[in-house]
């Protein structure tokens, strides 16, 4: 099934990591996975910490990795400000911020758009930030999801709210409609395509493949674009989340060992 594949895109929360605790088997798995040369990157929808913070949490959890390994949905959210020339209104927490530092600074509030970015922000969650937010839109504002995650498992077990569900908040109460809404992170078409040319500008999308715990956003993401799927039943994962897109995932798996693993075993029968 995996004979051809030259690389791998890698989720990273509820795929390898349940915010500082390993999902069991990872380290080791992506040692291998390190090991047999096949070129991998981490693909994150992230936006809770900067990619630095996100960086450090990942190696004091035991991960072997460089950040600049790591292609965030935050990194492509300050990169679309760059591009076009935007003022950004940020829906993001406080140790998000680092990404955005020199944007900031530099910031000429007079000459650009604005436009109202909503990342994973729980504690800017509320009527009065909403309101703000909604008040821009209604004069004329872009709306830029960073993603639109419908939710996130936390180290406890539970599920908790995702940044899509206020994103759609805004976008009801501003009349907007989904051609309205610009989506940066997962499951955006040009995420990917960026993922790919940061990890080989050679690379085709049959020699790709994409692990991750979100049917939509990871899976469903990948697979419009041709890249093969592989839903691993960890974090957000619920029963039945394999027939929420079409195609179904190429392959579904209790973990990311187990994805490692077969795609490693196939490599093997080359």
């Amino acid at each position: 099934m995996f004979k051809k594949i030259k690389a791998v895109l890698i989720d990273l929360s509820g795929t390898i990591h349940i915010e500082s605790n390993e999902i069991p088997g990872s380290i080791e798995a992506l040692e291998r996975l390190k090991n047999s040369g096949l070129k991998y990157k981490f693909v994150t929808n992230t936006t809770k910490e900067s990619q630095n913070a996100l960086y450090t949490r990942l190696r004091a959890i035991g991960f072997d990795l460089k950040q600049e390994q790591i292609f965030s949905s935050l990194i492509a959210a300050r990169d679309f400000i760059e591009k076009e020339n935007l003022r950004p209104h940020l829906i993001v927490e406080k140790e998000a911020l680092e990404d955005f530092q020199t944007i900031l600074e530099n910031n000429d509030a007079e000459a650009q758009e604005e436009a109202v970015f909503v990342g994973l922000a729980p504690s800017l969650f509320n009527y009065d930030s909403m309101n703000v937010a909604f008040h821009k839109l209604l004069s004329g504002a872009r709306l830029v999801a960073i993603h639109q995650g419908r939710y996130y498992k936390t180290s406890n077990g539970n599920l908790s709210i995702g940044p899509g569900p206020f994103v759609r908040l805004l976008a009801y109460a501003a009349e907007l409609t989904d051609d309205q809404i610009t989506v940066v992170g997962k499951p955006s078409k040009e995420f990917f395509e960026r993922a790919l040319k940061s990890l080989d500008p050679n690379l085709t999308t049959n020699q790709v493949v994409m692990i991750g715990d979100d049917v939509r956003d990871d899976v469903g993401g990948a697979q419009d674009i041709g890249i093969d799927g592989i839903l691993v039943q960890t974090g957000k994962y619920r029963k039945g989340d394999e027939l929420k897109i079409n195609p179904e995932p190429k392959l579904v798996v209790p973990r990311f060992a187990d994805a490692i693993n077969r795609i490693l075993d196939d490599q093997q029968q080359c």
